[in-house]
């Protein structure tokens, strides 16, 4: 009962059609989708499946601690205390087993050490991006986003794939020269 909160928790992105702004859970929902699909990119030997689970669990924390905008620099500082905090509550209305296991999923993904982790962070960042590309900018002309701001976050991208990160590149630089991102 409790992860059907997710549902409410309304993020900054938009869906591809512009439509409305999506929710947690479609965007988990659409992550693990994401992972399955684009599996090529993913460095071998990567855990597909622990992968898909990582992200099925990675904003469950955003149930207590809300979404933070990404580019939002104030709300991003105090970001971390309160998703531990909400990490605590939340996996621990579990037993303890499952407790265990869903929150070391969690963490490795928080804590991007694994190749699973790392390209799991990168299809969580590469969605927004396929989103406002696909949008006419999206939030980021709602929310005066420039590209440099957007390219910062290629660099996790890259870690978790380097093709990835090249394509989240090259949309970059199209949504700039079609002007739906600010350079």
């Amino acid at each position: 009962m409790e992860i059907d909160k997710l549902k409410r928790i309304i993020r900054r992105n938009t869906l591809i059609d512009g439509s409305r702004r999506e929710n947690d859970a479609e965007h988990s929902w659409h992550l693990g989708m994401m992972a399955m699909v684009m599996a090529e990119h993913a460095p071998p030997g990567t855990d597909l499946d622990k992968v898909v689970a990582m992200l099925l669990v990675h904003d469950i924390v955003e149930i207590d601690a809300g979404d933070t905008y990404i580019y939002d620099t104030v709300a991003v500082e105090g970001q971390a205390a309160l998703e531990q905090a909400a990490a605590d509550r939340i996996f621990g209305m579990l037993p303890e087993d499952q407790c265990r296991r869903l929150r070391a999923l969690w963490d490795e993904f928080e804590e991007r050490r694994t190749r699973e982790a790392r390209f799991a962070k990168a299809l969580d960042r590469l969605a927004p991006i396929l989103a406002n590309h696909h949008n006419e900018g999206g939030s980021w002309a709602l929310n005066k986003v420039t590209a440099r701001q957007v390219l910062e976050k290629v660099q996790i991208i890259t870690e978790g794939s380097p093709a990835l990160g090249e394509f989240a590149a090259r949309l970059i630089e199209s949504s700039v020269a079609n002007g739906h991102l600010a350079p």
